[in-house]
């Protein structure tokens, strides 16, 4: 009977070792935005500003990964949500049109903690300009 007794109390101590909640879905927090659209001339003097629908915004669970886990695309105002967030860290990205870089983009990096005492926050990271 002792037997059952120690398995049974090491299998619910592994159990709850199971249970912690990481970075990513399943929570109560949003993180929120807005991009707003700029567009350059051959000078370099901004000619336009707008918001920037349709454009990709991308969020990376936790600090462990250069991968991103999602996407979404802003709305028709430039406003982007990534809702029901666990407590932790993240990083939101989106790429903007640069003319010096190979590639003819570069990363605008956004850093974001959701803290484990106000669970259902929202954090607004503002308002992001982006060359487009």
């Amino acid at each position: 009977m002792k037997k059952y007794t120690y398995f049974l109390l090491l299998l619910s101590l592994f159990s709850l070792g199971a249970c912690t909640k990481v970075e990513g879905e399943g929570g109560a927090a949003t993180i929120s935005g807005t991009l707003n659209g700029q567009k350059f001339n051959g000078a370099g003097a901004l000619i336009a500003e707008y918001p920037l629908l349709d454009h990709d915004v991308y969020i990376i669970y936790g600090s462990s990964s250069t991968y991103f886990d999602d996407r979404i695309r802003t709305s028709y105002d430039g406003t982007f949500e990534f809702r029901n967030l666990q407590p932790g860290s993240y990083t939101v990205f989106m790429y903007q049109d640069d003319s010096s870089e190979p590639s003819g983009k570069s990363t605008i990096t956004l850093q974001a903690t959701i803290d484990k005492k106000d669970k259902k926050s929202t954090i607004n990271l503002g308002t992001i300009n982006v060359k487009d």
